[in-house]
């Protein structure tokens, strides 16, 4: 079977050349497609996939750490999850259209499989992985940052939202500490302009308060202020 055009048609789509295009057909092969051709002697993507994910990891770690130094460990984390995601990688694997590249065999053909979520955002990282062990990290990093730019421009921009509520959740629950609990301390102005102060308890001591234009961002600033207090006397 000769996949010749194949390969230089998602060459040319991903801007990349291979020099090894034996790596690049590894990454575009599904599993299901090696198990209903044993006598082509191929690799799946399952093992690309893992490294993908690595190196995906520390392109995407290394962006925020340079352009967020601020950010603390647990809001770095909890961005790279994000931009790292399934959701994430899918929307990059149709905008690739790299479900039409893929190898797949009869069975996952008739079920869909040019269309699913998570065969196609491992894919992705199949081919991250494809990409760096061919031309380097440095390629690779091209390759993730020319597709994630969409993602990337939006936080160097608008800034990252980070949810401080959830996060403090997780450090008394990983401390073994009561859950936070959130009080009302003012309301100021008219109902169309009010203020909001929030106090921020955890088994009856005040660890942080917060004031803004809702009770959700006046919460969020509380939450902060405790993980940071909390932190501090640990």
């Amino acid at each position: 079977m000769n996949f010749n055009d194949l390969f230089e048609s998602f060459q040319k789509r991903v801007a990349y050349h291979f020099n090894n295009v034996d790596l690049l057909q590894e990454s575009l092969t599904h599993k299901s497609f090696v198990n209903e051709n044993p006598e082509l002697n191929l690799k799946d993507n399952e093992r690309l996939e893992f490294l993908g994910d690595a190196v995906l990891s520390l392109s995407i770690s290394t962006f925020l750490i340079i352009n967020f130094p601020h950010l603390s460990e647990g809001e770095l984390s909890r961005f790279k999850s994000n931009i790292v995601s399934e959701p994430s990688l899918y929307k990059i694997a149709i905008n690739l259209e790299i479900g039409h590249y893929l190898l797949l065999g009869r069975g996952e053909e008739q079920t869909g499989g040019r269309k699913k979520e998570s065969l196609l955002a491992n894919a992705v990282e199949a081919v991250i992985a494809a990409i760096y062990l061919d031309g380097g990290f440095f390629s690779a990093d091209e390759f993730i940052k020319m597709n994630f730019s969409g993602d990337l421009t939006t936080i160097v921009t608008e800034g990252i939202s980070v949810d401080y509520k959830t996060d403090l959740q997780e450090f008394c629950q990983g401390q073994g500490l009561p859950l936070p609990v959130y009080r009302v301390l003012k309301e100021i102005g008219p109902d169309h302009k009010k203020t909001f102060e929030i106090e921020l308890a955890i088994d009856g001591v005040t660890y942080g308060t917060g004031t803004g234009k809702s009770k959700k961002e006046s919460e969020q600033k509380a939450a902060k202020e405790a993980l940071k207090n909390l932190t501090n006397k640990l």
